[in-house]
């Protein structure tokens, strides 16, 4: 991946600035958004984080940093675990749901300050797939950490201890609580024809009110969940089991109808279906399948959750612009 050599804060890199410590940040800045949204499942949050790896980084005496790439993995790992530490609380007092903030993944999507890029390699949307970002939710902040930057970035034990300070036999340690926790949940299985061909069956279903149709693709245990942060109008706990969800569904879908356009795009690495209103986007919906039914649909709605999505869209001209 190349680095956008625009800058979009003004706490980040200026013309002012080094020129050889611009340079190198602004090389390093993929791999640090890159960790930080992995750490944080936020990518408002991660460019907050690079503000002050910046500040941090143009006050230093460049000179005596023998591995700049180091350096900055491990400044922008500890703020991310300092950040996840008072999070946890936020969380817990949050209006409804909390889920990840969605990142657009498509291939017209640039990486740099345009977010993560085309994501070329499996272990690249698999470490930043909704689901596993949602489900890290679980895991304490050290776990976390040993966990992205093992598996996402193939630190080894040793380096993953040097980056958050701990030893080797602990970061280890921290790795394989992890891996125990998230290989526990069931993961999405299904190939993206059959995916797209089921998304597409369930959305006519839903347009047409046809409730019993929508039973059919919906799994026993299906759950539902929105994230409208208290800013627009959603579901405040879960909706589960198959009825509830099809009734549920079919009565929002219905409702925005005539004024949303919905479409597949890639996001978080796979395919997601995205609403705009116009030139705005509404909702992004994460649409879980395994063993050709749907198990869990998890609505981003919130307008904070859907901003950094939103710019991504007008820096390549809206919606139209995804067509690839």
């Amino acid at each position: 991946m190349t680095a956008d050599p625009e800058p979009t804060s003004d706490a980040e890199p200026t013309a002012d600035a080094e020129p050889g410590s611009l340079a190198t940040f602004q090389a390093q800045r993929p791999r640090m958004f890159a960790i930080a949204y992995r750490m944080l499942g936020s990518a408002t949050d991660a460019e907050d984080i690079l503000q002050d790896a910046w500040l941090r980084w143009q006050a230093l005496d460049h000179a005596q940093v023998a591995d700049p790439t180091a350096y900055l993995a491990r400044v922008v790992t500890n703020l991310c675990l300092n950040v996840l530490d008072s999070a946890r609380a936020r969380r817990e007092v949050y209006a409804g749901p909390w889920l990840p903030e969605p990142v657009l993944t498509s291939s017209v999507i640039p990486a740099g300050n345009l977010g993560l890029g085309p994501l070329d390699q499996a272990v690249q949307r698999d470490t930043v797939s909704f689901a596993l970002l949602t489900v890290m939710e679980r895991l304490t902040p050290a776990e976390r950490a040993g966990y992205v930057l093992r598996e996402a970035f193939g630190y080894s034990h040793r380096e993953v201890a040097d980056l958050i300070g701990t030893t080797e036999a602990n970061a280890r340690q921290l790795h394989s609580r992890a891996r125990k926790h998230l290989t526990a949940q069931p993961r999405q299985s299904v190939e993206p024809a059959l995916w797209r061909d089921l998304v597409g069956r369930f959305l006519a279903a839903a347009r047409n009110g046809n409730v019993a149709g929508l039973e059919t693709l919906l799994s026993d245990g299906v759950v539902s969940r929105a994230d409208g942060g208290g800013l627009v109008t959603a579901a405040r706990i879960p909706v589960i089991g198959r009825a509830r969800v099809a009734a549920y569904l079919a009565r929002i879908v219905q409702w925005n109808a005539d004024r949303l356009t919905a479409q597949v795009i890639e996001v978080n690495g796979e395919p997601a279906v995205v609403a705009t209103d116009g030139e705005r986007l509404q909702a992004i919906w994460f649409i879980t399948v395994v063993d050709e039914q749907i198990t869990a649909l998890d609505m981003v709605l919130s307008p904070d959750k859907l901003a950094f999505a939103a710019q991504q869209l007008s820096r390549i001209g809206g919606p139209s612009g995804l067509s690839e």
